[in-house]
């Protein structure tokens, strides 16, 4: 297959500078939602997802819920200004936002600990701010955190990064240009167990090529892990120093013996 723009230039870089394995740029917010149990904000260079996380919760509908084990209902909407060449405004019955929302349900189903929590259900809200590729990659992570944070119990963290191949030679954490261009695969992995809980294929993509894209997303598996859990150890570090600072507040002569 033949590329129509350049992905590589001749010095190996790509259009934003990255080599072909390097990752772009990830950042976490697990600043608290009004009203959610559980929320992140995660952005890998320009694509940008915040997740929403309510519950475990008594169930709404009671021909849904499910005796055994909670039941796991995912909704995800994309903002119409997210993407500079799609400008669409994608309502609840959208196929491709009902395509995300089965893709992350299906993903987390295995994960998430349901039978702690039966008669229950765990709602997941996904929205797409920003799009310049690796959006459910970006939405997966998201969820990740967005769960840790809520309390839900997961057998492991989930970690996806999307892979594609270029003149035979595979690359990691793909942009809107060259998802366009190349075939590519989305992969996450569980780092403990380096189990996959989910691959994403709409293109053909060679068997030995793919089998290099798994090695090499189960490589980055670990990078996107440690800032996950940079966050959320950060996160927990703040609950317990504000809670601490109440219980302060809250007993005066505690508070001074503290600072004698």
């Amino acid at each position: 297959m033949s590329s129509r723009i350049e992905i590589l230039n001749e010095g190996g870089f790509r259009s934003d500078g990255r080599r072909q394995y390097e990752l772009r740029e990830m950042t976490f917010d697990s600043t608290a939602q009004a009203g959610a149990d559980g929320s992140a904000r995660v952005a890998h260079g320009l694509t940008e997802v915040l997740v929403s996380v309510f519950g475990p919760r008594e169930a709404r509908v009671r021909a849904q819920t499910l005796h055994d084990r909670a039941s796991i209902h995912v909704e995800a909407t994309i903002a119409p200004f997210s993407s500079t060449s799609d400008r669409r405004r994608r309502g609840r019955g959208d196929k491709r936002t009902l395509e995300l929302a089965a893709t992350i349900k299906a993903t987390f189903e295995p994960v998430v600990q349901t039978s702690l929590y039966p008669r229950s259900q765990i709602d997941i809200f996904v929205h797409v701010l920003q799009q310049d590729g690796g959006v459910l990659q970006a939405s997966i992570n998201a969820t990740t955190v967005a769960l840790v944070n809520a309390g839900v119990p997961l057998a492991d963290y989930v970690c996806a990064v999307t892979g594609g191949v270029h003149a035979a030679a595979p690359m990691l954490d793909l942009t809107s240009l060259e998802e366009n261009d190349l075939p590519h695969v989305t992969v996450a992995s569980m780092p403990r167990s380096g189990h996959l809980t989910l691959v994403s294929m709409e293109t053909r993509l060679h068997v030995d090529r793919f089998e290099e894209i798994l090695r090499l997303a189960g490589e980055a598996g670990p990078v996107i892990h440690k800032e996950m859990r940079a966050v959320v150890r950060q996160r927990t570090k703040d609950l317990l120093d504000g809670m601490g600072k109440g219980l302060r507040e809250s007993n005066p002569a505690e508070a001074m013996i503290e600072d004698e």
